[in-house]
């Protein structure tokens, strides 16, 4: 079977880059070069383009695939110039859309792939909706084969899935206190990479995922409360949790406030009967107490010693003054 990922070398992608290569899909990887280090694949075949170039319909013309997997498709016009490019070259076009597309808050817990898309306070999961129904428009005038993928949030070991990054971790390490969203009671789950990557490429291929949409998640559930203190657990220290609002740290930064509002300030719990009835073998086996493991013995000798990010201090350091006399 050959293979197109767009990408393919991010957070997600790796994990799936390598189980694909281990079973022996013939695997390309379409990336502009720009990281020998991130590029160069063992066991892959590179095609160096950028996918969002004119020049890219004559750096593919001579192939074609059996399945396309975009991984860097974020908004409406990405969708559609890899329809574009890829009618009649590809047996299956795979979009990576996300889990924020879901109702927001959502209505009736566990969410299925069925759950209505809708979500007010986030402009990045709107346009992912709009890339699912031009791939909808596109099956129904052109006959485009397509499969949506929605991961929820998915981690390896260089990504801190808390608000603030490697710099909360710090604040955490010397006991300084740290903002958490709500009172830290919401409920979350986190899929590490290498989960994930053993139902997204059961999927490549599959006759039974032809156009569909899965949502591929870990079924562990958490408290944020609970995240804050394996991590710090695993520093050996106390956290010191400072609880706001998702809506004030919006109007303080309404970047972050937009990724909490539109999804981390809500309980999510998936129901995963679509993806493991499609893909039998699916079945996470690592939970976040493993994978914090890997984090933070990662960050301790990569991030640690960095300088800290002035911007999430401050922000921070801000709230938590201005918030004082409410507590």
């Amino acid at each position: 079977m050959k293979v197109l990922f767009i990408g393919g070398t991010g957070t997600i992608s790796s994990a799936c880059t390598e189980l694909a290569i281990s079973k022996g899909i013939d695997l390309y990887l379409l990336n502009r070069g720009k990281s020998t280090k991130k590029s160069n694949v063992e066991g892959a075949k590179i095609i160096t383009g950028d996918i969002r170039s004119d020049e890219i319909s004559a750096t593919l013309k001579d192939h074609t695939f059996d399945v396309v997997v975009d991984w860097i498709a974020f908004e409406p016009e990405h969708i559609q110039k890899d329809i574009d490019l890829f009618k009649g070259k590809t047996k299956q076009f795979v979009f990576i859309s996300s889990a924020s597309i879901y109702q927001t808050p959502p209505q009736k817990l566990p969410v299925t792939e069925d759950t209505p898309l809708e979500n007010p306070f986030w402009q990045y999961s709107r346009d992912k909706i709009a890339c699912e129904r031009l791939l909808e428009k596109a099956n129904q005038e052109i006959g485009l084969t397509y499969t949506i993928v929605r991961p929820s949030h998915t981690y390896d070991k260089a990504l801190l899935p808390i608000t603030g990054g490697y710099t909360a971790l710090q604040r955490i390490s010397k006991g300084l206190p740290v903002v958490v969203h709500g009172d830290g009671t919401s409920i979350w789950t986190f899929t590490h990479h290498k989960d994930f990557a053993v139902g997204f490429v059961g999927l490549l291929g599959n006759t039974k995922a032809y156009n569909q949409a899965f949502h591929i998640t870990n079924n562990e559930l958490l408290s944020w409360n609970a995240i804050y203190n394996l991590l710090a657990g695993e520093l050996n220290v106390e956290p010191n949790l400072v609880y706001v609002p998702s809506d004030i740290i919006a109007k303080y930064d309404s970047e972050i406030g937009d990724g909490l509002l539109g999804d981390k300030a809500h309980s999510m719990i998936f129901d995963n009967s679509k993806i493991k009835s499609i893909v039998p073998e699916f079945d996470p086996k690592i939970p976040f107490s493993e994978g914090v493991k890997e984090m933070v013995a990662w960050h301790k000798t990569n991030t640690l010693n960095l300088e800290p990010d002035p911007a999430i201090n401050k922000l921070m350091d801000q709230l938590i003054k201005d918030l004082a006399p409410f507590r």
